[in-house]
C-alpha cells in the first residue's frame, strides 16, 4: 500500500503495477496452493535460479528512486531479483515461481513485464548503468585536441528486460526477453507514473482538507459531566500511541467522545486511517451517524461501512449460493477490467460509503459489490466494520494486517467487552471425528491416497474416543498433528486436480476447518487448553480452545499505533485488561453517569431467586408477580430478561393459562428471528396503545445490548436471575484454568460473564438526561459481596425490596418521588 508523507508518496514497485494494471475475472474455482507455501516455494527457487547464474550476476538489488509530479513525488522502492549484463547490454531479471502450467505463455504477464521495467527505469536513473565507457577518442578528435578526459561515460543504448518464470514443483524454466532504449524505458514508466499520480494527487488534496478541518473542529454538542474528560484522555492516549480501556455507563455519548478525538488525532498526524470496530450491526449505524454529525460541522474525512458478502451479493439476494467465478456471475467476469474506474469516480464524488451506494455504484459499474467496497476502503479515512475484519485470522483484511504489513492505525473497539468471547471463537478451532469418515467417502473413487490420509486422521481420533466417555484435556496431541498435516497436503492437492467436488460443501467446509484447525495448532502456547469430548453416540469433537485471547489480540493491534477499548461493562476492568491486552498496567478510566439518579428506581429483590435448584412453579409465580405489579405501576413499555428460553416459556406459559397479562401487549423473542423480525419486534416500541407492552427476551441475547429505547419507549427493566453461562465443558476448562493461575476460576468463567450480561440488560433504559424508568434485579444473589462489588459506582442508591413492598416503591416513585 502507498504511504503519504508531506507531498511524497512512497510505494513499491509491486503494489504500483499491480493496482495500476491488475484485469481479468474474479476467479475462486482455482484457489492455488496455500499462500504461505507459494511464497516459500517462490522464495527458494529464487535463490536457486540466482544461484545458477555466476559471478557477474548480482542478486536481490535494493533500488529507489524519487520521480517528481508538478506537486507530489512519488517515492518508487524495490528488489530487483537480478541485474547483470551480457554482451554488453545491461539487463533486468525478474523471476516469478508459478504452479500453474508456463507452457500456455505467449508472452510474459503485463504485470509482471511492468514490474521488470520499472526496475529498469529505477536502475538508469539511479546510476548503475550510466558508466558504461564511451570508445577511445578518435584520431580527429585527438590531432585537433577536443578529446574530453578519458573514462567519461554515457548511458547504454540499450537495457535488457528479462522475465524468468519457473513452475515450482518440476522447476521447469521459460525465459522472455526483449530490449529497449532508455528512452522508451522511461517512457513507459512516466506513462506509469502519469496514470498514479491521478490517484496520488487526490489522497494528497483530500488529505490537505481532512487534516486542515479536522484541526478547526469543535466537539459538535455541549459536553456532559465526564465526557470531555473522556475525549481528552482518548486523544492523549492516540498521541502518545497508547492503548486506553474506557468504561462509561450508557447514554454518555462514547461513540463521539472517542470517535471526535480520533478525528482530531489524525489531523495532528497521529493516525491516517480510523478503525471503528463492532460487534453488531446497530452500532454501526451509531457511528455513521457520529460521522455525519461531524461532516455537517465542517469535517472534510470520508468513511464506509463494511458489509458481509453475502449481504451484498446479487445472487444471494436471489436465493442463489454466492460463487465468485465468470461462469456463474457476470459481475465476476472482467471485474477488475472496470474496479479501478469504478473507485476513482466514486472517491471523487462521494464521502460516505454504505450499503446502498456501494450496490448502487457496483451495478453502475458491473463489479463485485463486496470486492468494491474493499477498494474503495483504501481511500476511506474511516473504516466501520466488524470485529472480525480485523481480529479473525480466516477473514481479516489481509491488505491491512497481514504478514509484515502494518499502517497509522487507530483502532477504536465499541462494546469492547463482547470481545472476549468473540475472539476466544476466532482463535480456537474444532475438529469432528465423522467428518474425516464423511470426506473420505466422497473423495475415495478419485484419490486413494487422501482417503489414506483421512483414515490415518481418523484411526488416532477413534483411539482416543475409546479412552473416555466424558471430555478429557490433552497434553499433546503431536501425532495427530502430523497426520493431519499430511492429509491437509494431499487435500491441497485434490483441489489443484480434481475439480469434481467444487462447489461441495460439505467438502469446502472441511477443508477449511482443517486449514484453521493447523493454522491455530501453531499458534498454540500456555493460552490454549486441548480437550476431546463425545458429543452424542455419533459424535465426537477435538478442539483447540483459546482460553485466554490476548496474545493473538495483541498481535493484531500491534499493526496500529493505538487502541481505545470503551464499553459500558468494564467490571471488573483486570479481567478484562487481562483478556484483552494481557498488560493490567494500561490506563483505564471511570465516567460516572452525567443523569439525575431520582429518575431512576433501582431494586434488587430478596424473596427471588433463579438459582438452579429453585427453578420451581412458586419461583415462577414470584416472577410472574413481579413483572404484573411492575406492569400496573405505569403504563407502558417493559423489557423482562430471563436466564435462559426454557426459564421464559415456563413463566410466559404460566401467564397465558392463569390469562394474567391480558390487559397488556406482550412479545416474545424466538431462537432464530430474522433481522426482519428483529426490526419488527423493535418496531413495537414506537407504537401508540392502549394498554402496556411487555416484552420476554433472553438475558444476552440480540435484544441485550445495542438497542436504544430512548423515552417513552422504554420506561422499565426486569432482570431474571444473575446471567451466569449454563455449566459446560468449555466453563469448567475456563474455571480450572485461572485456578490454576491462582485466581478466582468460577468469577473468570461464570460471575464475571453473568454480571456482565446484567449490566447490558439493565443498561436499556436511562439512556437520556429525559429518561424515567425503573430497574429491578430479581435474584438475591445480587446482595451477596462478590456481586456488589461488581455493581457500577452509580448503583450506590439500590433498594433492597420484597415483594409486598414492591408498590409502594413504585407508587412513591412514579407519582412523588421524581423531581
Amino acid at each position: 500500500m502507498a504511504k503519504l508523507i508531506e507531498n511524497r508518496i512512497r510505494i513499491s514497485v509491486r503494489n504500483l503495477v499491480e493496482f495500476l494494471l491488475r484485469n481479468g475475472d474474479i476467479d475462486n474455482r482455482r484457489k492455488g496452493k496455500r499462500e504461505t507455501e507459494a511464497m516459500a516455494a517462490g522464495a527458494r527457487i529464487h535463490r536457486k535460479i540466482q544461484g545458477r547464474m555466476g559471478a557477474g550476476y548480482e542478486a536481490e538489488v535494493p533500488l529507489k528512486a524519487d520521480y517528481e509530479m508538478e506537486e507530489l513525488v512519488i517515492s518508487l522502492e524495490g528488489r530487483a531479483d537480478g541485474l547483470f549484463i551480457r554482451e554488453g547490454v545491461p539487463t533486468v531479471d525478474e523471476i516469478k515461481g508459478v504452479y500453474w502450467d508456463i507452457n500456455d505463455l505467449e508472452e510474459p504477464l503485463p504485470v509482471h513485464r511492468a514490474q521488470a521495467m520499472c526496475y529498469a527505469c529505477m536502475a538508469l536513473d539511479g546510476g548503475i548503468w550510466n558508466k558504461v565507457e564511451e570508445p577511445e577518442a578518435t584520431l580527429k578528435e585527438a590531432e585537433s585536441g577536443t578529446e574530453k578526459e578519458s573514462g567519461r561515460t554515457r548511458e547504454p543504448d540499450q537495457i535488457g528486460i528479462r522475465l524468468t518464470y519457473c513452475h515450482l514443483e518440476s522447476e521447469e524454466i521459460r525465459y522472455f526477453e526483449e530490449q529497449r532504449s532508455p528512452e522508451e524505458i522511461r517512457g513507459e514508466m512516466a506513462h506509469l507514473l502519469e496514470e498514479y499520480a491521478a490517484w496520488g494527487r487526490f489522497l494528497y488534496h483530500h488529505r490537505e482538507q481532512r487534516n486542515a478541518s479536522a484541526r478547526g473542529l469543535s466537539f459538535p454538542f455541549p459536553y456532559r459531566p465526564g465526557q470531555r474528560k473522556l475525549a481528552v484522555s482518548a486523544y492523549r492516549a492516540m498521541e502518545r500511541k497508547k492503548t486506553l480501556f474506557i468504561q462509561a455507563p450508557t447514554g454518555i455519548g462514547k461513540t463521539m467522545s472517542v470517535l471526535f478525538p480520533a478525528v482530531m488525532a489524525v489531523g495532528e498526524g497521529a493516525g491516517e486511517k480510523i478503525f471503528y470496530l463492532t460487534a453488531k450491526t446497530i452500532t454501526r449505524t451509531v457511528a455513521e451517524e457520529a460521522m455525519e454529525i461531524l461532516r455537517e460541522k465542517g469535517l472534510c474525512a470520508s468513511s464506509i461501512t463494511l458489509t458481509a458478502k453475502e449481504k451484498l451479493c446479487p445472487m444471494a439476494w436471489e436465493g442463489a449460493r454466492p460463487e465468485c467465478n465468470p461462469e456463474a456471475c457476470p459481475r465476476a467476469k472482467g471485474h477488475f477490467d472496470r474496479v479501478n474506474e469504478a473507485v476513482f469516480d466514486y472517491i471523487h464524488q462521494e464521502e460516505t460509503a454504505r450499503r446502498e451506494s456501494i450496490l448502487l455504484w457496483s451495478e453502475r459499474y458491473q463489479v463485485c459489490p463486496h470486492e468494491f467496497s474493499l477498494d474503495l476502503s483504501d481511500w476511506m479515512d474511516v473504516i466501520i466494520c466488524d470485529y472480525n475484519y480485523v481480529f479473525d485470522p480466516n477473514v481479516q483484511l489481509k491488505r491491512y494486517f497481514s504478514e509484515g504489513v502494518g499502517g497509522e492505525y487507530l483502532f477504536l473497539v465499541d462494546e469492547a467487552h463482547n470481545l472476549v468471547e468473540r475472539a476466544r471463537e476466532m482463535y480456537s478451532a474444532v475438529l469432528y471425528k465423522e467428518d474425516f469418515l464423511k470426506i473420505r467417502a466422497l473423495v475415495k473413487p478419485y484419490s486413494q491416497k487422501l482417503a489414506r490420509r483421512l483414515s490415518s486422521c481418523n484411526k488416532i481420533l477413534l483411539e482416543m474416543k475409546r479412552e473416555s466417555d466424558e471430555a478429557v484435556v490433552r497434553d499433546s496431541i503431536d501425532a495427530f498433528a502430523l497426520a493431519l498435516t499430511g492429509a491437509y497436503g494431499e487435500l491441497e492437492t485434490f483441489q489443484e486436480e480434481f475439480r469434481i467436488l467444487d462447489g461441495n460443501e460439505e467438502f469446502g467446509t472441511f477443508y477449511l476447518a482443517v486449514r484453521h484447525f493447523l493454522n491455530m495448532y501453531e499458534r498454540r502456547s500456555e493460552s490454549y487448553c486441548i480437550y476431546t469430548e463425545p458429543v452424542s453416540a455419533e459424535s465426537f469433537l477435538l478442539r483447540l480452545y483459546c482460553v485466554s485471547p490476548a496474545e493473538n489480540l495483541s498481535a493484531c493491534l500491534s499493526k496500529g499505533n493505538s487502541t481505545i477499548f470503551f464499553s459500558a461493562t468494564f467490571l471488573p476492568i483486570r479481567y478484562y485488561k487481562e483478556l484483552l491486552s494481557g498488560n493490567a498496567e494500561e490506563y483505564a478510566i471511570y465516567a460516572p453517569s452525567p443523569f439525575d439518579p431520582s429518575k431512576r428506581f433501582l431494586a434488587v429483590a430478596r424473596d427471588v431467586s433463579s438459582r438452579y435448584k429453585r427453578r420451581n412453579r412458586r419461583e415462577y409465580e414470584k416472577v410472574l408477580a413481579y413483572i404484573l405489579t411492575a406492569v400496573s405501576g405505569k403504563k407502558g413499555n417493559y423489557l423482562v430478561y430471563f436466564p435462559s428460553y426454557s426459564y421464559m416459556e415456563e413463566v410466559y406459559q404460566m401467564a397465558l393459562a392463569e390469562h394474567r397479562l391480558d390487559g397488556a401487549k406482550v412479545l416474545v423473542q424466538s431462537p432464530r428471528m430474522t433481522e426482519a423480525d428483529r426490526e419488527e419486534f423493535l418496531a413495537q416500541f414506537g407504537q401508540e396503545k392502549e394498554d402496556s407492552l411487555v416484552a420476554f427476551c433472553v438475558m444476552g441475547g440480540i435484544f441485550s445490548e445495542g438497542i436504544d429505547l430512548q423515552g417513552e419507549r422504554l420506561i422499565g427493566v426486569l432482570v431474571v436471575g444473575t446471567g451466569l453461562p449454563g455449566i459446560c465443558t468449555e466453563r469448567e476448562i475456563l474455571k480450572d484454568w485461572y485456578e490454576n493461575q491462582g485466581k478466582d476460576g468460577f468469577a473468570y468463567a461464570y460471575r464475571y460473564p453473568g454480571m456482565n450480561k446484567v449490566l447490558q440488560a439493565a443498561g436499556r433504559v436511562i439512556r437520556t438526561d429525559t429518561d424515567e424508568g425503573i430497574i429491578l434485579l430479581l435474584d438475591d444473589r445480587f446482595l451477596s459481596g462478590e456481586y456488589q462489588r461488581l455493581f457500577p459506582g452509580e448503583w450506590s442508591d439500590c433498594h433492597v425490596i420484597n415483594y409486598e413492598k414492591l408498590p409502594s416503591h413504585l407508587s412513591n416513585f412514579w407519582l412523588n418521588g421524581r423531581k
